[in-house]
């Protein structure tokens, strides 16, 4: 319909014909090509409905992550090269020099700064867990240089027969090691595994006091690699960023938490207010982006929300484990903020928190459902103690064979 038959109408029945002129403006308004509302509505569309599944759908920790085509190769994928990263683990510690290592003894004057505790049971022979930490972590010493000259590694054996741990065998001519022999002793009637692993934990953060009273300790369980910069990123927490009181008296700090679990919708406070100062800091940045793009001479408050939104909703579907992994570029960008309950594959304790916890541990008894790291988030609650998890992660969790749940076809996810 044209204007001059618009104008008919209006003359003919105004109120209908101004209300149908009115209606035909703002279609073409809102509907016309260069209408903002149809870039955003493309925008979100090609975005969310085209680009990012495309790009995403490989992605583990992405909510585009095809699950029914992908997870179980790469299941596979994962288990093979792991499989081949134990056997270069073997070769490396098969071709060094072996040194003149001594037992761990308490009178020795050295203290640590930090020490390096490695809990390890016997696993999967074919992934050599334990090998493939010990290796990266001396690998990473030695490339640390003067910087670590302070840090050591304990290795301590919890398999209920020592002598049976074939990886530690080897391990011990490079390393000091303790073991938590139990051949002699009568079955606890009230021991289940749980119960036994947080037992083991014990014993280990204890003998660690013991052997070397270390200022800081950094208890890894045998299937958690570090990552290349764990040494520089704890150099930085340890001599500047735990100097403030608040960290300084934290019962624990975890380098660990599952990336699956690392999403911005959650009912951690903290996140959300992350996720809300993300969109605060994108939306207007983005919205000007587009005003600038398409000529518009100023910012709006609609069009800073729709960006807000946009990027909210990209940053969450993407997955916040790949925007953690900027954080990367540099120690001081790394973050640390309230723990929460999962897991215990590398946690760091103070001296004196180290020794608060073993009192706490050892007045509590785990079973299924309250496992060693359930039982430790609860000592936040029951005795007021404060924990943190720094982010992202400082370790890989490479073992997908438990030592506390069978799994003959272990996934991904």
């Amino acid at each position: 319909m044209g204007s001059e038959g618009m104008k008919a109408l209006k003359q003919g029945c105004p109120p209908t014909a101004a209300m149908l002129h009115q209606a035909w403006q703002l279609y073409g308004r809102w509907w016309h090509w260069s209408s903002p509302f149809i870039h955003l509505l493309m925008l979100t569309v090609v975005t969310f409905g085209v680009l990012a599944p495309l790009i995403c759908h490989r992605l583990l920790h992405s909510y585009f992550y095809l699950r029914r085509w992908h997870l179980n190769p790469m299941s596979q994928e994962f288990l093979e090269r792991n499989r081949q990263e134990g056997q270069a683990a073997l070769h490396y510690f098969e071709k060094l020099q072996i040194p003149n290592a001594s037992e761990p003894s308490g009178s020795d004057a050295f203290q640590p700064l930090l020490l390096v505790t490695i809990i390890t049971v016997q696993r999967q022979n074919d992934f050599h867990y334990v090998l493939q930490v010990a290796s990266h972590f001396h690998r990473l010493l030695q490339k640390c240089g003067a910087r670590c000259w302070s840090h050591r590694i304990l290795l301590c054996n919890v398999e209920s027969d020592p002598s049976s741990h074939q990886d530690v065998r080897l391990l011990s001519s490079f390393f000091p090691m303790v073991s938590h022999d139990r051949t002699g002793e009568n079955p606890d009637p009230r021991m289940n595994q749980f119960e036994k692993e947080k037992q083991d934990y014990v014993f280990c953060l204890e003998q660690s006091l013991l052997a070397y009273n270390p200022e800081y300790i950094l208890v890894v369980e045998d299937d958690a690699v570090p990552e290349e910069e764990i040494f520089a990123v704890l150099q930085h927490l340890l001599l500047v960023r735990f100097s403030k009181p608040y960290l300084r008296d934290a019962l624990y700090f975890k380098l660990y938490h599952p990336e699956r679990l690392q999403h911005y919708f959650n009912p951690e406070p903290m996140r959300i207010l992350e996720w809300l100062g993300l969109g605060m800091f994108l939306g207007p940045m983005l919205s000007w982006v587009y005003s600038w793009a398409t000529g518009r001479p100023s910012l709006c408050w609609p069009l800073v929300l729709f960006f807000a939104l946009y990027s909210m909703a990209l940053s969450e579907l993407v997955g916040r484990h790949y925007m953690l992994e900027l954080r990367r570029l540099a120690p001081t960008l790394y973050n640390i903020v309230p723990v929460t309950e999962c897991c215990t594959p590398a946690m760091l304790f103070s001296a004196p928190s180290a020794r608060r916890a073993l009192g706490y541990l050892k007045g509590l008894h785990c079973r299924q459902g309250f496992a060693k790291d359930i039982a430790l988030y609860s000592l936040l609650h029951t005795k007021g103690e404060n924990a943190y998890v720094v982010e992202p992660n400082l370790v890989r969790h490479v073992g997908m064979y438990s030592s506390l749940r069978l799994n003959d076809n272990p996934k991904l996810l």
